[in-house]
């Protein structure tokens, strides 16, 4: 690209429609490598178009970084919340979708999974777009319902059935345990054993 010294504005550089500063990969290639490490690992991505992890990287990062940019959170009205497991050990990050019928998008990814984390995410979002949220879906841990009771005031806290199954099924255990103990002492040999 041609490069010209002007005594006023200083050295200027030719701007082109498909490339972006100092990448040395086009906007569309870019984009089209982006695409793909989405479907694929960055790995795989790279030994597929015959270029290297690096340039894979460049290109997420410039597709993340536009669309940090350009982005507009409109009207949230559902909104899922929940972590995910990565590494080895417990380590954790908090994740918050758009859930609702015509847009279902992730919205924020925070480090950990603590208050701390989830209120950098209503910080974000603002008091105004929080109170207008009316679904939450989480799981039953308790940072998240405090955080979600304390923002979302006019929001419907909808249970993760998964984990409202999981508790049930422990007490379910429990009372069959406690139960099959009394019939034992009460000189009743109980009738199924080993089963639920």
């Amino acid at each position: 690209m041609r490069r010209v010294n002007c005594p006023t504005c200083g050295v200027k550089v030719e701007e082109v429609p498909w490339g972006t500063g100092k990448h040395t990969l086009c906007n569309a290639y870019m984009l089209h490598l982006a695409h793909w490490a989405r479907k694929l690992s960055w790995k795989e991505t790279a030994e597929s178009f015959h270029t290297s992890w690096d340039k894979v990287v460049q290109s997420v990062q410039y597709v993340v970084e536009w669309g940090l940019a350009h982005r507009e959170l409109g009207t949230i009205r559902a909104i899922g919340v929940d972590e995910i497991q990565y590494g080895s050990g417990h380590q954790y990050v908090t994740l918050v979708y758009q859930i609702e019928a015509g847009c279902i998008r992730l919205l924020w990814i925070g480090k950990e999974r603590t208050m701390a984390s989830f209120e950098k995410f209503f910080t974000l979002i603002g008091k105004e777009l929080a109170e207008k949220i009316e679904f939450v879906c989480s799981d039953m841990w308790k940072p998240y319902l405090t955080l979600i009771e304390k923002h979302c005031t006019n929001a419907l806290n909808i249970l993760d059935r998964f984990h409202v199954v999981a508790k049930l099924n422990k007490v379910l255990d429990e009372v069959r345990a406690s139960e099959a103990k009394k019939m034992v002492q009460d000189g009743y040999e109980p009738v199924l054993k080993q089963s639920r």
